[in-house]
Formats: C-alpha cells, structure tokens, sequence
C-alpha cells in the first residue's frame, strides 16, 4: 500500500507541471472560405470529405487520376454549396507523379489546408504479391509525400496551413494479410511526427487520421480477394460510413488533433499508441498517461485472439492442399 501510494504522488509530481506547461494546440475555429485540397477526392473518403467541407462553406478542390469520376464528384459536390461564390475546382493528375501533380498544382494560388486521401488496401499472404509492396508504398506514402512537397512552399509564404494524412487503422498495428498495406501506412506517421516540427514554427498543423474499414468502392474491391482471416480480425471494429469519417477528420482538424480517430476502437488505439505525439489538449494528454496501461492488457487479449485466427486458418490451408493431394493421387 505504502508504494502505491508512493507511486500516486510521483505520478501527481509528474502530472501537475504537464498541465501548465503544455502548449495549446493550433485550432482552425471555421474553415469557411478556406481553400482545402483533397487528394483521391473522386470517391469513398475524399468525395465525403469534399462535401463536408462545403457544407462548412470552404472552397474545395479534387485531385485525382479519373477525369470522368472527377466530373461526376464535382456535380454531386455542388449540390450542397453554401454560397453561389463558393468555389469548388477539378484536378486531374497522378500523385505517384511528381512532375506531373507539381504542374497541375502550380496553379492553385494559395492552400488552407492539403488533405492526402489518395490511397488504396491490397490484401494477401506476404509472399504472394511482391510487386504490390511498391505499387502500395508509391501510391499510399509517396503520394502523399508528392502532394506535400507541392503545396507545403504556399503555406510557409502565408504562414498558415494544415496538413492531414490518412493513414489507417491497420496503420497502427499490425493484421494479418496487411503486410504491404499496413507498412505504408506506418509509414505515414513517421512522416506526420517529423514534418510537424518542422513546419510548425511556420504556423502549420499536421494531423494523421486512422480511419476504420469505411464503406467505399475501395473497400468493396479489396473485400473481393481479403483473406478469411483478415476479415474475421477486421469485423471487431465494424464497417463505417464515409460521411461520418469525414465528420470526425474534419473536426479533428479544427480541434487541433494530431492524432484523429473514428469509434471506438479507434480511440483506444489512439491512447495505446500516442507515443511521443503531441496531445490536443491537457485533458486528452491526462486521459492516455492513465489509459495507456489498462489499454495495453486489453490489447493483449485482442491480440492472443488475432494469432489464433491466423493460426487456424493456416491449418485450414494446410487440410486444404492435403486434400487436394490426395484427390489427384487418386
């Protein structure tokens, strides 16, 4: 009892001049006629996050590949306009481009805020597809890395901006059949931590969102080959809307948010995994030095049940081609 109670006080000592000392967050109080670039902005997330940001009255601009996707997201975007001035522009270009996606760029004059949504999820044992390891970390980290180094000189000349990545879920820890996916969402953390400091000074913010599985086309032709067993670990955290993911990216980017989370599920991998990062607030910062350890056990469970999905679906397999054998030998 006595070094329990020891422990509080230490932990009390510790706490007490983080709550002064803590630097207050960068908050965005309205993003109305801001101009926001949205990268992938033809569909799934991008498209929603389009929308959500007109609804809040910022001038929009899509970046993607597909000029007619791009054509039809502008027309579904521009019905909820919130001022005939209201600007919402198209884009096409290829982010894994940089020549290209800086010349297409240098057109837009000024930038609020540059959200990398552009991405996509392929799924498979990790000796199946060597080639999608590249093609997975040009588009998802890469692309994101173009659009920034595009962008990022506008925002330092008007000493303001944000700058959002969306990572995953899978981008904090590690699920079966998510090797190469999961790896360039890492990825893009260590980006979001290192750029933050760098551009802060300039007035810039940086978020990382981690969104769920969401409900959009991309979702729909991973599921087409996802192994049972990424799904089975998946299912726990449920299937989101794309309009609500952008709902939470959005507000975590005015809060200040480094670190943005949709469900619950998301909110607990956010205090499990915060790290060094910087809280948005000094209750946010209380909240996950004590969550953090209960979280950790939870986790453990969590775990223990994700290995053995994986290895009873690795038995599956073996049974699988054993019986196949026989059936030719036969």
């Amino acid at each position: 009892m006595f070094y329990f109670i020891l422990l509080l006080i230490l932990f009390a000592f510790i706490c007490i001049p983080l709550i002064f000392w803590f630097p207050p967050c960068k908050k965005i109080p309205s993003l109305s006629k801001l101009h926001i670039v949205i990268t992938g902005g033809s569909s799934g997330i991008g498209k929603s996050l389009a929308i959500e940001a007109v609804k809040r009255h910022a001038n929009v601009s899509l970046l993607a590949r597909n000029k007619t996707k791009l054509e039809n997201a502008k027309k579904e975007v521009e019905k909820f306009r919130s001022f005939e001035e209201q600007e919402i522009n198209i884009f096409c270009a290829d982010v894994t481009d940089y020549s290209q996606l800086t010349e297409v760029l240098s057109q837009v004059k000024s930038v609020d805020i540059l959200i990398n949504c552009a991405g996509m999820a392929k799924t498979g044992l990790f000796e199946d597809n060597h080639s999608s390891f590249k093609q997975l970390m040009d588009l998802n980290y890469f692309g994101s890395v173009n659009a920034t180094f595009s962008i990022l000189p506008k925002m330092k000349t008007q000493r303001f901006g944000h700058v959002v990545f969306i990572s995953s879920m899978a981008g904090q820890l590690g699920i079966f059949g998510y090797t190469g996916y999961s790896a360039s969402k890492f990825a893009l953390r260590g980006l979001a931590e290192s750029l933050l400091m760098e551009v802060r000074p300039h007035g810039i913010g940086v978020s990382i969102a981690f969104p769920p599985d969401t409900d959009t086309p991309g979702f729909e032709e991973e599921n087409k080959d996802k192994p049972e067993e990424t799904q089975l670990i998946s299912a726990s955290a449920g299937v989101f809307s794309p309009s609500l993911v952008a709902k939470d990216i959005l507000n975590g980017v005015q809060s200040g948010k480094f670190l943005i989370a949709s469900g619950m599920d998301g909110h607990f991998l956010n205090m499990l995994t915060c790290g060094a990062s910087p809280a948005s607030s000094r209750l946010e910062l209380i909240i996950q030095a004590f969550m953090m350890g209960i979280i950790r056990l939870v986790m453990t469970v969590y775990s223990f049940n994700h290995h053995k999905i994986a290895e009873h679906g690795e038995k599956k397999r073996r049974e699988t081609i054993s019986g196949e054998d026989k059936q030719k030998m036969s």
